[in-house]
């Protein structure tokens, strides 16, 4: 076995920093040291992730009380890890954000994006995008990882095959994403539960989503994209429909062998396509808790209509899960380590 690395984690108490401490708890190669949280400082970190019962016996403390480690991991509100990245920087070789911060590498982008001018601009050039699939060869040794977006991984995932074979015709694409209440502010620490966002249906975000940047950044080519959030009674999970269209002489078996080219060795992308059954189509349910996308499509031969489907649990694949695949890659570790687990059925 490696030499286990130590694991600090900032802003422990929220969503994304509680999911990435399950999954660091279960690595052979990590020993979380610490997790902060402003609110929890000095509570056991069960208190607030009681499904970590017997898995750990650490406290939260206060983030001025944050100690070397050598991965540091920041699950903050938007905005702050970027504020204060010096910081962090000198408290651990390996940095890794998994808020919006440090996704986006043009400062003018990100100023149209966020409303503000970023705080660390001569910094962002010194991340990589933490999506495996698109950058596994800079993340090997990688020691600065802006996790990509969850809402945007489920859109690049499903399109960036087809975009970059030339199977998708560069106009309007639309994606609408069915997203769990964890999706809105799952990075941010101390804000563990929101239960009045559970149980309603309801847009969200119809137009301007802040993850349309990102996606537009990784996806080749330049082409209108339209990006709609819905809330769903669910905490975890996202499923993500998108309208594109094909070019003329085109079928269902041009998008398999895309897919198929792209994905084919990738260890937690499944093409979900099955003619029977009540299991035909990506399921984000199925997903709780795991690494994988599922992408399934269908196809309207009569218009050239395709309809891309693409599930992942947010917390997983769109958060924690991917920013454990990023390290492991970064590392040189087996790249599944410490996500193996599969989901759940029945659910």
């Amino acid at each position: 076995m490696s030499e286990q690395k130590t694991v600090a984690i900032v802003g422990g108490s929220g969503y994304a920093g509680g999911e990435f401490l399950r999954l660091a708890l279960n690595h052979p190669n990590l020993k979380v040291t610490q997790v902060t949280s402003e609110r929890s400082a000095g509570l056991p970190v069960t208190m607030v992730h009681p499904n970590l019962r017997s898995r750990s016996n650490l406290k939260f403390t206060k983030m001025a009380e944050l100690q070397d480690a050598d991965i540091v991991v920041l699950a903050l509100p938007h905005g702050s890890a970027a504020k204060r990245i010096a910081e962090f920087e000198a408290r651990g070789r390996v940095i890794v954000d998994l808020s919006a911060d440090f996704r986006l590498k043009d400062p003018e982008v990100y100023r149209a994006t966020y409303g503000e001018d970023h705080p660390a601009p001569d910094k962002l050039g010194e991340w990589v995008y933490g999506n495996p699939e698109l950058h596994r060869a800079e993340l090997r040794d990688a020691t600065r990882i802006a996790c990509a977006g969850c809402f945007a991984t489920s859109v690049i995932l499903a399109l960036y095959p087809l975009l970059k074979l030339g199977v998708l015709l560069p106009k309007d694409i639309i994606a609408t994403g069915l997203v769990g209440s964890s999706a809105a502010g799952a990075s941010s620490s101390d804000a563990s539960h929101h239960p009045e966002r559970a149980g309603s249906l309801r847009v969200y975000k119809p137009i301007g989503h802040r993850h349309t940047a990102e996606a537009q950044q990784e996806l080749p080519g330049n082409f209108p994209l339209h990006l709609t959030a819905i809330s769903t009674p669910r905490v975890r999970g996202i499923l993500t429909t998108i309208q594109a269209w094909i070019p003329d002489g085109y079928s269902d078996r041009d998008v398999w062998s895309a897919y198929r080219e792209v994905y084919g060795q990738e260890p937690f992308i499944r093409i979900v396509k099955v003619a029977k059954g009540i299991h035909r189509y990506p399921d984000p349910m199925l997903l709780d808790g795991t690494n994988f996308c599922d992408l399934g499509f269908e196809m309207d031969n009569d218009t050239g209509r395709v309809v891309l489907m693409s599930a992942i649990d947010n917390l997983g694949k769109g958060t924690a899960g991917h920013a454990l695949q990023s390290l492991n890659i970064a590392h040189g570790w087996e790249e599944t380590l410490g996500l193996e687990f599969t989901g759940l059925h029945p659910v």
